[in-house]
């Protein structure tokens, strides 16, 4: 006999779709042989009935025994050996139509009794179990909703304990009737075989013993082929008793093993172990569907990951859908009102946000590593999980503390073994170091023992109510949220000539040694990134950037407050990442205590324009510079026309004074001549204002003097 095709009883607890949909064609194929038992039991039963009808019937008998090749069972269609068997039954039953007599007793004994005994009990169990299983999983469905609502706000212990017991009670019950079930079902493989032969056989037998004087042609040629068939389904019956035999072993162990499984959530209070370095997972989660504008509607639907795709699959679909890329995604765990464990998948464009919700932590925490292992795409290479251990090692290892950071430095790059394991562990997380970073330490990039800042600190009160004073003072109304009433800019943003914005995500920022190294922006991308897996922060403070030519706003989009403000002549670089286009970065010089100044990375994540975004800063620094040199360049000018202007001031003061004492010597020499002598022709001079002035004060003058005299 050819292999018989099982259900795999190992699965049963899973309930995937694909055991659904596997345990569908066995029932369909159990309703096909059903319905085929009975047309032959009805046959049969004909043959039994009617003595004056038993040509026919034995010929509706072979008919329906040559049209078994033609019936499309899902699981035993392509059987020759049984085809040819009945094929050749049904020839001999031909042969046998012209038979008058047959004794209803042995047709009753070694006929009827078979089949009726396969159709009335066994095919019925089958039935019977159906149900039951049904009845089962839709109580466990039941069960596992009203878990699954339990509110986080209003925390009962009594309902979450009547809540676990009774998805314990209905999961038990469901895995226990799944695999009697399926139990019964695999057996039906084997029945069927002998349910169809064991009936024939009988039949055949009591033709034979009631044709003893028959031909001994007939049956010499009949006997061996008969014994043949009778060997074959003991030999069916056999094998049928130790899979049965080794199916309810089975049943016992997965009983035994399985139990801590029934419940939902860990009955231990120590927490298990969370496997960070899977690439691949599987499993039932709920998916939260808008259904108006403000609600919302939960699924429990079957989710797997099949190579840089999430997808999802419902019970009774014969394959899965794509929900959502995980390529370049972000994920993180969210805090939902009404349910617990959930966490949130957000494509690379931002577009598609998926939320869902899994069983316990330890499973939210396992789906999180495991798509941010298939977002830096660790599937793609040969040994995946080998890598997402060495990246998530390589990420422990920046972000935990050592006494010596020196020492932990030396230990990680002391052999070009090393160094190859860590360049590979840096190349999954950030891009690979360059030349210089292999020459340069890290030690001189990255200040030892920096924290490392992961959100955006808003403005303090003191800025706020420094504001305010201000704005009281020069006689302005200050808004609450830190904003000048006045319409006019402070720093001259709106004169700017560039004004660009951008959507950015804040990653993190630390304090850096230097600021002129081209690899330091490489290495702070490194260690926030690591930082950030290690600690699942996920959580990114989305802002809007204003590129102008005067500084570098970071904007509330939705209370267009500035958060941060950026000098443009503090940015000493600027740089995206090397492999991914959407992280960038760049380097500030602030002034520090005592008069120093220190240096602080800020790593940024955009919407794919990184590159963008830094040539942007660029050009604005490039206007900036020309600015600067053209307002140089004009207050150099004003100053060559103001001393210009001033010289020509002086030179005018200068002839004027030359003038002056040119009026004066004249006015000296009018005065030292005799009062209007006559002309030698017999005129008159006649002499300036000033003169005549002068020579009346004199004739006064000696008027008085006789007057006295």
């Amino acid at each position: 006999m050819p292999g018989i095709e099982k259900l795999p009883i190992e699965e049963t607890l899973e309930d995937s779709p694909q055991t659904r949909s596997l345990l569908g064609v066995f029932e369909e194929d159990t309703a096909a042989m059903s319905n085929y038992c009975t047309q032959l039991y009805q046959a049969m039963q004909r043959i039994y009935d009617a003595q004056n009808e038993l040509s026919a019937a034995t010929h509706l008998t072979s008919r329906l025994l040559k049209e078994y090749d033609k019936q499309r069972f899902p699981l035993g269609g392509d059987d020759e050996v049984m085809s040819s068997t009945l094929q050749q039954f049904a020839k001999v039953i031909d042969e046998l139509s012209s038979c008058h007599a047959v004794l209803s007793t042995q047709l009753a004994d070694a006929m009827m009794f078979p089949i009726t005994q396969f159709k009335e009990r066994d095919l019925k169990e089958i039935l019977t179990l159906k149900e039951v299983f049904q009845i089962s999983s839709d109580d466990h469905d039941v069960a596992i909703n009203r878990y699954s609502r339990l509110s986080k706000k209003r925390d009962n212990d009594k309902l979450r304990a009547e809540a676990v017991e009774d998805v314990y009670t209905s999961r038990k019950k469901q895995h226990q009737t799944m695999m009697h079930y399926f139990c019964s079902l695999n057996t039906l493989q084997y029945k069927k075989k002998t349910a169809l032969l064991e009936p024939l056989l009988g039949y055949m037998q009591a033709q034979v013993f009631f044709f003893k004087l028959g031909s001994e042609n007939l049956t010499q040629q009949w006997e061996d082929f008969l014994g043949t068939i009778g060997t074959s389904v003991q030999n069916v019956r056999r094998e049928m008793e130790e899979e049965v035999g080794q199916m309810q072993q089975t049943i016992q162990e997965m009983e035994r093993s399985c139990d801590p499984l029934y419940a939902p959530c860990d009955p231990d209070p120590r927490p298990l172990p969370v496997c960070r370095n899977l690439t691949r997972k599987q499993g039932y989660l709920y998916i939260r569907n808008k259904t108006g504008l403000v609600s919302s509607s939960w699924e429990r639907q079957y989710f797997f990951t099949q190579g840089g795709n999430l997808m999802q699959q419902g019970r009774g679909e014969v394959a899965g859908g794509l929900v959502t890329d995980l390529d370049n995604c972000s994920v993180m765990a969210v805090d939902c009102d009404d349910r617990r464990f959930c966490f949130q998948v957000t494509s690379f464009d931002g577009k598609k946000v998926v939320t869902l919700q899994s069983e316990s932590r330890k499973d939210c925490e396992e789906w999180i590593s495991t798509i941010n292992n298939i977002s830096k795409r660790i599937y793609l290479s040969e040994n995946a999980e080998e890598l997402a251990a060495r990246v998530n090692q390589s990420a422990l290892e920046a972000v935990t503390p050592s006494p010596s950071f020196q020492q932990r430095h030396e230990s990680m790059r002391p052999s070009s073994k090393g160094r190859t394991g860590r360049a590979s562990s840096i190349s999954s997380v950030g891009s690979e170091p360059s030349p210089a970073l292999s020459v340069l330490s890290l030690d001189a990039l990255v200040a030892p023992e920096t924290p490392i800042q992961f959100d955006i600190i808003s403005p303090v009160s003191e800025e706020n109510s420094a504001q305010s004073k201000t704005a009281a003072q020069s006689g302005r109304r200050s808004n609450p949220f830190g904003e000048s009433g006045d319409s006019t800019s402070d720093d001259g943003s709106e004169d700017s000539i560039l004004h660009q914005l951008f959507i950015v995500r804040f990653l993190g920022s630390m304090e850096v040694r230097t600021a002129e190294s081209a690899d330091v922006i490489s290495e702070t991308m490194r260690q926030i990134l690591a930082a950030r897996a290690i600690h699942n922060i996920f959580r990114m403070t989305e802002s809007h950037l204003l590129v102008t030519c005067d500084c570098l706003k970071l904007i509330d989009p939705q209370t267009q407050v500035t958060r941060l403000r950026f000098p443009l002549s503090s940015v000493i670089q600027c740089s995206s990442h090397q492999d991914n286009k959407r992280l960038f970065g760049f380097v500030l010089q602030t002034p520090g205590g005592r008069g120093e100044s220190r240096a602080v990375c800020y790593i940024f994540e955009s919407n794919n324009d990184g590159e963008k975004i830094c040539d942007s800063i660029g050009l604005a620094k490039q206007i900036a510079f020309h600015s600067e040199m053209d307002r140089k360049a004009v207050e150099k000018r004003k100053e060559h026309d103001k001393a210009k202007e001033k010289q020509q001031e002086e030179l005018s003061k200068q002839r004027q004074i030359e003038k002056d004492l040119e009026e004066q010597s004249r006015l000296i020499a009018a005065s030292s001549r005799p009062a209007n002598p006559p002309a030698a022709d017999g005129q008159f001079l006649v002499l300036s204002n000033s003169q005549s002035e002068d020579s009346d004060a004199g004739e006064e003058g000696k008027k008085r003097g006789e007057s006295e005299a």
